[in-house]
């Protein structure tokens, strides 16, 4: 999904991903080995420390604003408010305990150990992935507290910016262990960049590819239990303040359900973030943890509370063409992507034998038909849809609900380009063919 699928290519032919070659578009890497047999990671990158440092704060500030705007306008500006408004230790020991929690159940003795990326001790990085069994043991767990009084979810609802401002700080001191206690093991790459030695741009970027706790993969850890269950958790909290202050509605509720399947489509099938370019090519340091800390939890749930804090009531005939909507874009999502998974895993599969294919000098086939024969990118469209169709609820009175999806359209048009350029470089003349055959990117005959 937009979220966690902006490495996948229309490339396939075998279940195992080459790597991209570069990062972000701006950075380039390779590997190499020291004499001791450490794995070390060469990077130019070009961004400038203090630019992403100020970019890490902005982020957090900006969040708080954001949620702040979703208030009534009748509201006094919460910057402008005391500090408690912002900071308080609940909201610290709040996201501590959720942290420690995740920590936990990433031990629970179920769900499968999945083989990702090649380590640099030439073995495979294995992971636990059990993020369903956790995501329904902390709903049953929250659901069962607050059934017994002893949570109150407008409580959690009221401190909703300090609990923003408690991520950023824990997010802070994680990546801070990470930094002046590097994790060293011999299937995790040491990060080198090579223009500067700045110790500013190597805790923000990162120096370790996928530093372990234990068990725990960090980088994993961080994507799926903070940032995916976190942002469920919070969606979950909406939805019982909402039955407290009995202001439930249609509109809430759809978007909550809406949430909900991407969230457990996502975690059903937790294996997929393994193959994306964040996860593979991806050092993990402060702006990264910071984002799954804050960014996926609040932002991603920001059309929820703004619904809570401005009610929109719809009629139940106009939620059928808003569901309508979200379903064609979960099911071009779906079947786009099996799709692909399974020709890439088995091309000679006779399920796929109708399928028209483009041989590229590499000796890899390129799809030219079925959804890949449609637009270059069919699993983007669909994300794009379901992401409008659960901001429609909120109705049209601010722009504020939908920046998530305007934030998520960007970036897969700047990923897909990404994507786009690389295949260009592998596939030559193959690549252009595709794209005359195929010439709309996301939406057909739009663009």
């Amino acid at each position: 999904m937009g979220l966690n699928e902006y490495a996948q290519t229309v490339t396939m032919t075998s279940p195992n991903q080459e790597h991209q070659p570069h990062r972000n578009g701006s950075d380039t890497q390779k590997l190499k080995y020291e004499d001791d047999g450490k794995g070390v990671v060469q990077v130019n990158s070009k961004w400038n420390p203090m630019f992403l440092s100020l970019v890490c704060v902005l982020l957090g500030v900006s969040l708080i604003m954001l949620l702040d705007g979703c208030r009534s306008s009748s509201d006094s500006w919460v910057l402008l408010s005391s500090v408690g408004s912002i900071w308080d230790w609940t909201s610290v020991s709040v996201v501590l305990l959720f942290t420690v929690l995740q920590a936990a159940l990433y031990h629970l003795p179920v769900g499968q150990v999945s083989e990702g990326k090649m380590g640099c001790n030439g073995k495979r990085l294995k992971y636990k992935l059990n993020g369903l069994y956790a995501f329904l043991l902390s709903v049953a767990l929250f659901s069962a507290l607050w059934f017994c009084g002893v949570l109150r979810a407008g409580a959690v609802t009221d401190r909703i910016l300090s609990l923003v401002s408690a991520g950023m700080a824990v997010s802070l001191l994680l990546s801070l262990v990470l930094y002046l206690c590097p994790i060293h093991t011999h299937a995790s790459a040491q990060v080198h960049y090579d223009n500067t030695a700045d110790p500013l741009l190597r805790f923000v970027l990162g120096q370790k590819m996928d530093p372990r706790l234990g068990i725990i993969d960090v980088k994993h850890f961080v994507m799926v239990r903070i940032g995916f269950i976190g942002w469920a958790m919070m969606d979950l909290n909406y939805l019982l303040t909402a039955i407290e202050m009995n202001s439930l509605s249609l509109s809430l509720v759809l978007v909550i359900v809406f949430h909900l399947i991407y969230i457990l489509d996502f975690l059903i099938d937790e294996g997929s973030v393994l193959t994306t370019k964040e996860f593979t090519d991806e050092p993990i340091g402060f702006i990264m943890i910071l984002g799954e800390f804050i960014w996926i939890p609040f932002f991603s749930s920001l059309p929820v509370y703004f619904l809570l804090q401005r009610p929109n009531h719809i009629h139940f005939l106009l939620a059928v063409p808003i569901c309508l909507l979200f379903g064609i874009g979960f099911l071009i999502y779906y079947l786009s992507n099996e799709q692909k998974d399974g020709f890439r895993r088995n091309p000679n599969d006779p399920a796929y034998a109708c399928l028209q294919t483009i041989r590229s000098p590499t000796g890899r086939r390129l799809l030219v038909s079925g959804w890949f024969g449609w637009v270059r990118h069919p699993n983007y469209l669909g994300d794009i849809l379901m992401m409008f169709a659960w901001c429609l609820p909120c109705g049209f009175t601010s722009v504020l609900p939908y920046l998530p999806p305007l934030q998520c359209f960007n970036l897969l048009r700047h990923r897909a380009s990404e994507i786009e350029d690389s295949c260009l470089k592998k596939h030559g003349d193959a690549w252009r063919e595709y794209c005359r055959r195929v010439p709309y990117k996301l939406v057909p005959h739009v663009y």
